[in-house]
């Protein structure tokens, strides 16, 4: 779900060919212990956390976002069927690299809280077993499956709040914007520390009065640590026209530097971090 990522290595990032060798059958899944359609990972370092992270990205979305970058990760059939092990064991790999970092490790999609189970198997086991900082990478529309278990596993939530407007921020996602802010509003009264992320879509979330409203909002909460104002970009397009999708932003322009600098003011003049 994240917007620019800057990979360490890319051997599983959605959409590339290296995804890890070692496949799970779903028929040879007889444990039972929480398994879950899985799609990818990978190592990035900047937007998906602190430090450099394990960035696990599990298939499946509610969500139809206009300007989803990885639509390969829709369905859960784009994924496939594993155990936690496999997932945490790939991760190991890596441990005392991504502690060396000050990073963890990221649960991302998709959208995690699709298979909330899986989820809060993996959080839990990369935290206490691996001793990783942990992260949730969610749109928040499916917080109400987020066990209070779960959330105490999770160090950090990056929570993408897409829009203020209701009527756009249905017709950018065909979901409703209520059960983000409820879910960011049960995560303020939890104190869970949160970076928010706001996609600037010129034409679309780049009016005053949304980037305004989603600014309000968030300074409203008072766990918000950081905003990321991530400018939209095209470089997903390649993925909907091959899985046969049309991607209606193909002639929007990615915004200027004055523009996201503008954007980011509105944040910052609320009193929060925004880059």
């Amino acid at each position: 779900m994240s917007e620019t990522p800057v990979p360490v290595r890319t051997p599983g990032r959605p959409g590339s060919a290296a995804t890890p060798a070692a496949a799970t059958p779903a028929a040879a899944v007889t444990r039972r212990e929480p398994g879950g359609m899985f799609h990818s990972w990978d190592l990035s370092t900047g937007v998906d956390g602190p430090g450099t992270r394990f960035v696990a990205f599990l298939a499946g979305c509610p969500l139809r976002c206009q300007y989803c970058h990885n639509p390969d990760t829709r369905y859960m059939r784009d994924g496939r069927r594993v155990l936690a092990d496999e997932v945490v064991g790939e991760a190991a790999k890596y441990g005392d690299f991504i502690a060396a970092s000050g990073g963890g490790a990221t649960v991302s999609g998709g959208e995690p809280l699709l298979q909330s189970v899986f989820t809060g198997e993996l959080l839990h086991r990369f935290k206490h077993e691996l001793g990783l900082h942990t992260a949730l990478d969610t749109s928040g529309y499916l917080g109400s499956r987020a066990t209070d278990a779960l959330l105490s596993d999770t160090d950090l939530v990056l929570l993408d709040i897409k829009s203020w407007d209701r009527s756009l921020y249905r017709r950018l996602t065909a979901r409703e914007l209520g059960p983000t802010l409820t879910f960011a509003r049960r995560l303020a009264d939890l104190g869970k520390e949160v970076w928010v992320r706001f996609v600037l879509v010129p034409g679309l979330t780049d009016r005053p009065e949304n980037v305004e409203g989603v600014a309000a909002f968030t300074a409203s909460l008072g766990n918000v640590s950081r905003v990321d104002v991530l400018p939209f970009h095209r470089l997903g397009a390649e993925k909907w026209r091959a899985l046969g999708l049309e991607f209606t932003l193909a002639d929007t322009p990615v915004p200027t530097a004055g523009q996201t600098a503008a954007a980011r003011a509105v944040f910052a003049a609320h009193g929060l971090h925004a880059v």
